[in-house]
């Protein structure tokens, strides 16, 4: 694949415990929705396995912003890649953040 002029990657838990939580569900809606808005060359996704956060599945991280997203279902996948260049992106489903060269949880209301 030629990278070339990617800007966002977003990394898809196809782990075990990710994959019971829907994540090849979330990995499809978010490519499927990627194609639709036509954003298929400045995105690229990878599914992975394991990323150690089983109990939040399924996760999904979107860098070079460094956002982890917790429990990622099929509408929220679709609503991530609709607010890709938002600030701070699915806000709502935010688990770990990243600024100042540190990961830190995000505070919930």
């Amino acid at each position: 694949m030629d990278m070339q002029g990617v800007q966002k990657h977003v990394l898809i838990c196809n782990g075990k415990s990710c994959v019971k939580n829907g994540g090849e569900q979330v990995a499809e809606a978010i490519r499927d929705e990627m194609k639709k808005s036509g954003c298929t060359k400045f995105i690229h996704t990878t599914k992975t396995l394991c990323n150690g956060q089983c109990k939040n599945g399924a996760i999904t991280i979107l860098y070079p912003d460094g956002i982890w997203y917790k429990e990622m279902d099929e509408d929220s996948g679709r609503k991530l890649i609709k607010e890709v260049n938002n600030p701070i992106p699915l806000e709502q489903k935010v688990l770990l953040d990243y600024k100042n060269h540190q990961f830190f949880k995000k505070e919930t209301e």
